[in-house]
């Protein structure tokens, strides 16, 4: 089994080639998602997250109010890794256990989709680290139209994360992302036709 660790900042389309792998027959684990199976009410993660930050984080129905966290975090570097110290140890041990279940179905290629791949050290659990990148003004179109994100947000999401540049140190193979998603669908074609 290959397991693909797939990574790259904010709005270069990670999600998308996540979908197309999948589509290809990889299975998936989204980082993001898993973080958010941990942050349920009832959890350790909810319990240590709502202890570290206050109960004005939680949403009417007591659940973790994901853009409230993300407003103190994303603000605050020191509040960040405060979150950073109770989560990646949590989301670590999930991935992990999700890639050991998956090897014993015969699973052939497995893609752990993270934007943190390598902040959180979980490019150790990976046999090959993908960097989607995207050209800047790309990036910032695909975040303000797409997503509605403000300038200012956008830098601060990005300040939060590794450059390229500091990426690419870890990258087996660098795709650009800066044309159609049927170009992306090509690109991921080949790359995972290259590893069987």
């Amino acid at each position: 089994m290959k397991v693909i660790g797939l990574t790259g900042g904010i709005g270069t389309g990670k999600s998308a080639a996540a979908q197309i792998l999948q589509e290809l027959g990889a299975a998936v684990i989204d980082a993001d998602k898993v973080a958010h199976e941990l942050y349920a009410p009832g959890t350790s993660g909810w319990e240590a997250v709502v202890g570290a930050f206050g109960r004005e984080i939680l949403d009417p129905q007591g659940r973790i109010d994901r853009k409230r966290l993300a407003a103190i975090v994303f603000n605050d570097r020191q509040a960040r890794e405060r979150l950073e110290r109770i989560m990646h140890p949590l989301i670590t041990e999930e991935i992990q256990r999700r890639i050991e279940a998956l090897r014993t179905r015969g699973t052939s290629h497995v893609v752990v989709e993270a934007a943190l791949l390598i902040e959180a050290g979980w490019h150790s659990l990976v046999d090959e680290v993908w960097l989607l990148t995207a050209p800047p003004e790309i990036v910032h179109h695909r975040l303000k139209e797409l997503r509605g994100m403000e300038p200012g947000d956008i830098a601060a999401r990005q300040s939060a994360q590794l450059t390229d540049e500091a990426r690419r140190m870890f990258a087996h193979r660098v795709i650009e992302n800066a044309g159609t998603l049927s170009e992306l669908r090509e690109q991921l074609a080949a790359a995972l036709a290259s590893d069987c």
